[in-house]
């Protein structure tokens, strides 16, 4: 049996608690899910509660319920890392024994002497900080002098911010590709990221036009698993740069997370057959790196409120999975992200509600039981959960 349309959805960065090795990166105590609703006095997400959420955790406001209407679990990263590369490759099949390198006091300088040559400029900054507060802190300073801002995270990033009317889009581009090609062997960044903003000192607003320019996946993943087997791979939001374009027909830009689902309805009316994925960036670049959980509640909260917008297009040999790719819990000290366990609900007309899929040993598993829906050739990691919920009385 195999169904026509996986949707595949990831909530950037909504994750659920702690891995048992999340002291190792400094994430104990984190629970992205959990920590939010406590801190705001409880989430109201009655669609994703209707679903099963409250039954994999215990969440504030969203206690669980009798009979779930879709099949719910959550997933562990076994990939070294908790950057959003590693946890979209591992759901796409990809798991990493070496974390990417990241860069705690800067980049070295064999790295920025070669870059600031060829893009023919100095820089500012080298070093990792939040983006908004280093625009906020060299921002003035980068509008006198031209010179793009530099910086990283506890993420292997490397990110180059410029003011979109000092330094042109095309121009912040073009100096990504140059940190791209210079970015190699052990200095393999998972991701170079263009950051623009505009606006005047002290009102910089970062601004839709982000690109990411990441390494290529080192083998084949899920997308192009299914896209080999003829059938179309639609990317929505940041899809196409975390995958470098691999495996992707078709790809939708978005502005912010409403206007990702919009995209992801829009998916929806052109595909046939095959996987739309998408990843829904607000949670993450709005609100969990700015410690911000009123703001994480109220996306989580207005996601919710177009879920059965999504359900309602659903067609009857359709499966929409809802999962995310590490955490970033906004109540902790830390503003970067967390090693943390991914929730997973699984729904469809084919789907059998309310069984619990326990914990799952790599988010491959999701991309596993993606290949096995769509008959796709299997991929190298995980293990498909395709028969514990497709509904013994389904007919494709």
């Amino acid at each position: 049996m195999a169904v026509k349309r996986a949707i595949l959805i990831v909530l950037d960065s909504v994750g659920a608690g702690e891995l048992p090795d999340a002291a190792l990166y400094g994430d104990e105590g984190s629970n992205t899910l959990a920590n939010t609703a406590r801190a705001v006095g409880g989430l109201d997400l009655p669609n994703l509660q209707k679903m099963g959420l409250g039954n994999i955790i215990e969440i504030e406001g969203v206690p669980p319920v009798a009979e779930p209407e879709a099949s719910y679990g959550k997933a562990a990263e076994r990939s070294a890392g908790k950057d959003t590369t590693t946890g979209h490759w591992e759901i796409a099949g990809i798991i990493l024994e070496k974390p990417f390198p990241v860069y705690p006091h800067g980049f070295p300088p064999e790295v920025m002497e070669e870059f600031e040559r060829r893009i023919g400029t100095k820089t500012l900054g080298n070093r990792p900080a939040s983006g908004t507060q280093i625009i906020n802190e060299l921002g003035e300073e980068h509008m006198k002098t031209g010179y793009p801002i530099v910086y990283t995270s506890a993420d292997s990033v490397f990110q180059i911010a410029a003011h979109e009317e000092v330094i042109p889009l095309e121009k912040l581009y073009e100096m990504c590709m140059i940190a791209r090609e210079i970015l190699k062997g052990d200095h393999a960044v998972s991701r170079v990221i263009a950051r623009p903003f505009v606006g005047t000192p002290g009102n910089f607003v970062r601004t839709y036009n982000r690109r990411d320019f990441s390494l290529k996946p080192p083998q084949e993943t899920l997308l192009d698993k299914v896209k080999k087997a003829g059938m179309d791979v639609f990317a929505v939001g940041k899809i196409w740069d975390i995958f470098a374009g691999q495996g992707i027909t078709k790809e939708y830009h978005t502005e912010g997370n409403m206007d990702g689902v919009d995209k992801v309805l829009q998916a929806m009316d052109e595909m046939e057959r095959g996987l739309v994925i998408a990843n829904l960036v607000d949670y993450d670049m709005l609100y969990g790196h700015r410690n911000d959980p009123q703001g994480y509640a109220r996306a989580l909260q207005d996601f919710d409120g177009r879920l059965p917008e999504i359900m309602e297009k659903l067609k009857s040999d359709d499966v929409l999975i809802l999962t995310a790719d590490h955490g970033c819990d906004p109540t902790t000290p830390s503003t970067d992200h967390s090693r943390e366990y991914v929730p997973v609900l699984v729904a469809g007309d084919g789907i059998k509600k309310g069984v619990n899929l326990g914990i799952l040993s790599t988010f491959s598993d999701i991309g596993q039981t993606v290949a096995d829906l769509l008959g796709c050739e299997k991929l190298p990691n995980g293990r498909s959960f395709k028969g514990k919920i497709i509904a013994d009385s389904y007919i494709p």
